[in-house]
């Protein structure tokens, strides 16, 4: 069962491994990553900040879209954790069934405008977030579980 999908540039840390886990009792972590898969020293960070007893998988965007559809998930409380918006669509277009995505850090650079204080959107994102909308999917801005939800629709 999915317990949560969440948009955060850096994967696994503090607030993620213990808060988000802890709160929804959580006991996988899928992160839906093409780099990680290639990057052996971010993969061992984010194995350090796993908090015990917690499943950690590290899969393509491709191999997460293809173990989430066959149901070999199913049977864990998941949450799932993606690096971008751009990964988000992805997902969501080819799981259906996936209706809801939290966004937390999203990284501040040039081309980014600031929403909240933690998420920082491109035009790119912004399409793709509206795109989503439009086929069912549901946002929320939620840096940890006890923060007011805030709808990033509004604040575009």
């Amino acid at each position: 069962m999915i317990k949560l999908v969440r948009v955060d540039h850096r994967l696994v840390h503090g607030q993620v491994a213990f808060s988000w886990t802890k709160y929804l009792d959580a006991d996988c972590i899928l992160i839906a990553n093409d780099a990680l898969t290639r990057n052996e020293l971010k993969r061992s960070a984010m194995k350090l900040a796993t908090p015990s007893g917690v499943k950690l998988v590290m899969k393509s965007v491709d191999d997460s879209i293809t173990a989430l559809n066959s149901g070999v998930t199913d049977k864990y409380k998941l949450m799932i954790l993606l690096e971008s918006v751009e990964d988000a669509y992805r997902v969501t277009e080819k799981v259906k069934f996936i209706k809801s995505i939290n966004l937390g850090g999203m990284k501040s650079a040039a081309n980014r405008r600031q929403i909240s204080k933690a998420v920082h959107v491109s035009d790119e994102d912004v399409t793709l977030l509206k795109k989503m909308r439009s086929e069912g999917v549901e946002f929320e801005i939620r840096l940890v579980p006890n923060d007011v939800e805030q709808d990033p629709m509004k604040l575009i």
